[in-house]
């Protein structure tokens, strides 16, 4: 009955992660539509323009074809109504990733993951099919597979993600527990798995952290010219609604490209076209006010910023170290050299695959090749991390850092500390034991006379030493 209970709560979860995502676009489209259509409108248009928004934010390309009708009231060239819509808001994949993690997480400690796992990800598949069947939009063709194999990869790669992850911290009674135990026979090598995947975390939350912070010091810096943007496109408060909302779900797309800046390779927005540190080579770009965020120019000295994607895999060799060093492993150069080549191929990796969900086509034409390269992208992240890593992981440590490393970890252990002075600990529990256990005079308090000191051979009293 329990497992039967794990699979309909992981069913439950996977249908809610879906219905949240939904939500997200119907409440304020629903709005929205009103706004602008008033009551009267035609509603059997939004179940619809919600469906493909949702499979758009999960990496489903959409094809626009724009009617005749529409190409000649706004003036569009015949050659540019017809283009594919591929640079996906990375917001909602990011959403289902992290709820899909927390399901798996949770169907690993019921005690049984891989059915959990299976039964969201089936929920979540089926939910997929049913938006791509019932949501059609005739000017925004999604292909039936992709809209619903996209969805459905992304909640697998979540869920498993978390169960196992799960599972091999506290284990699962099964499979992961064998693997585990397996593992644990190497010996100095056993702390390889574990370390990797922790210094590749390290890594991947640093660069986030850091390029957070730099579209953050762009906002203060270009924020004049985003607002010029947004007066320049002469739309009204639903206008600026719809914008605002749009470019909030690009927010973890935006994120991508700082990380491709930072590393090095940059990004493009149009064929042709660069944003690097080494410089900027724009031509004419779309007036979405996000993009009044891109630097104007660039100089070499900016590559100094090269250093942080060094610094973030520094940080990661340097607590992987400080655990090894705790857990009495550090010794043998060799694993730590995998390690560190490991956390630099796992964070090109995940360098990669972020990059190519945030690179696509925003439009017709030169438009069609926009974001960072997925290839440079990594190939930059991967060496910059190699170097910080092997910094921190193979150079050699002094041994009184060891030494000291050491001693904490024994006082840890012994659940004392070094700092705290244990005299007055004893003191006061030996005058507890004064107030309350009676003085045996022929125990452990026993006192006898002082013997009398016995004189010298010239008479004198010797002075006691």
């Amino acid at each position: 009955m329990q497992r039967l209970l794990v699979a309909i709560l992981a069913a439950v979860d996977a249908a809610i992660a879906a219905a949240v995502g939904l939500a997200v676009l119907l409440a304020p489209l629903t709005l929205l539509w009103t706004l602008a259509f008033g009551v009267s409108a035609d509603w059997g248009g939004l179940w619809p323009a919600a469906g493909t928004l949702w499979q758009f934010g999960h990496g489903v390309p959409i094809a626009i074809d724009l009617p005749d009708a529409v190409v000649s009231a706004v003036g569009i060239a015949p050659e540019a109504a017809s283009f594919t819509l591929s640079l996906t808001p990375l917001a909602f994949l990011v959403f289902t990733l992290l709820f899909a993690g927390r399901s798996g997480a949770r169907a690993a400690r019921s005690g049984a993951w891989l059915l959990g796992a299976v039964a969201g990800i089936a929920a979540f598949a089926l939910i997929a099919a049913g938006v791509a069947l019932t949501a059609r939009v005739d000017i925004a063709a999604v292909p039936l597979s992709t809209a619903i194999v996209y969805p459905a990869l992304v909640y697998l790669l979540g869920v498993f993600s978390g169960a196992i992850s799960t599972a091999w911290r506290h284990g699962d009674g099964g499979l992961v527990d064998r693997l585990h135990d397996r593992v644990d026979t190497w010996g100095r090598w056993s702390a390889v798995p574990g370390e990797v995947v922790r210094g590749t975390v390290v890594v991947a939350v640093a660069l986030t952290g850091v390029a957070g912070l730099a579209v953050a010091i762009m906002v203060l810096a270009r924020g004049g010219e985003v607002v010029a943007l947004f007066e320049t496109a002469r739309v009204d408060a639903t206008g600026a609604a719809v914008i605002t909302l749009g470019q909030l779900a690009y927010l973890p797309t935006l994120l991508v490209w700082a990380i491709a800046w930072i590393a090095g390779p940059g990004f493009s927005v149009g064929a042709g076209t660069s944003v690097s540190p080494a410089g900027t080579q724009l031509g004419v770009v779309p007036g979405v006010p996000m993009l009044g965020l891109l630097p104007e120019n660039s100089s070499m000295w900016m590559l100094i910023v090269v250093l942080l994607p060094v610094g973030a895999g520094a940080l990661a060799g340097w607590m992987v170290h400080s655990r090894l060093a705790w857990q009495d492993a550090a010794g043998p150069v060799a694993p730590r050299a995998v390690i560190a080549g490991a956390i630099a191929l796992c964070s090109a990796g995940v360098a990669a695959v972020a990059s190519a969900l945030a690179s696509g086509s925003i439009g017709p034409g030169r438009m069609s090749d926009t974001g960072p390269h997925a290839g440079w992208a990594a190939l930059a992240v991967g060496i910059e991390v190699l170097v910080g890593t092997a910094i921190m992981l193979i150079a050699p440590r002094h041994r009184d850092e060891l030494a000291e490393e050491r001693t904490d970890r024994w006082v840890a252990e012994m659940g004392a500390s070094p700092t705290l002075d244990p005299a007055p600990h004893r003191q006061d529990a030996a005058a507890d034991q004064y107030d309350t256990e009676p003085i045996d005079d022929h125990g452990l308090f026993a006192t006898q006379p002082l013997e009398e000191p016995r004189p010298s051979g010239d008479g004198s009293t010797p002075t006691p030493r």
